[in-house]
């Protein structure tokens, strides 16, 4: 025995009796009956997601999707201007992404964004609070990625160069977590993930 293809969906959500009503408006010759149709055909589709009635654009929606089902061939006086069958496939811009490599990637563009910020303050403790703030988050960020203990010095290593060498000045007054404290905090953290 034979099977027939179907026809295959062009938005499957609304299923091929849709479809099917939307092929026959697209056949009505008269123009006012194809608008009552299409009229008739839009409340049926909006009938299927009433859920979705509060969502801006509900009924534009619709009347976009109405237009591709019919691939476009529906002649009717839209309510809305609706999608264009060029504007339909066409890719969004693309995002331009920075080119610029970074040396240590596990701190992140945003701490050394910070650590820019940081070297502008003026001499003080302000500025000491936000530099220990800083490299804390710096060990957190190596620990998190490289499973290590990592010696502080390294850390103060890194945070001279990040600054372009405008952090001069013995970062040894900076009292810094405990690498083993920060290890075991990963560890209770991802293991509570997995239990979830």
């Amino acid at each position: 025995m034979k099977y027939l293809k179907q026809q295959t969906l062009i938005l499957p959500e609304y299923g091929r009796n849709i479809q099917q009503m939307v092929d026959h408006a697209v056949h009505i010759e008269d123009p006012a009956q194809r608008a009552r149709c299409a009229q008739t055909i839009i409340t049926i589709m909006g009938s299927l997601f009433p859920y979705l009635r509060d969502i801006n654009n509900f009924k534009h929606k619709l009347w976009d999707h109405l237009a591709i089902m019919s691939d476009f061939r529906l002649d009717i006086e839209y309510p809305y201007e609706v999608l264009q069958k060029e504007n339909l496939y066409t890719h969004p811009e693309r995002i331009p992404y920075s080119k610029n490599r970074m040396k240590y990637p596990h701190y992140g563009r945003i701490l050394t964004e910070m650590i820019d910020q940081a070297v502008t303050f003026p001499e003080g403790e302000q500025k000491e609070q936000l530099l220990q703030l800083i490299a804390n988050h710096m060990k957190k960020c190596y620990l998190t990625w490289n499973k290590e203990v990592v010696d502080d010095k390294k850390i103060f290593d890194d945070l001279r160069e990040l600054s372009h060498g405008r952090l001069k000045e013995d970062l040894n007054f900076l009292k810094l977590t405990e690498s083993k404290e920060i290890l075991n905090k990963n560890s209770k953290n991802s293991g509570k993930k997995g239990t979830k």
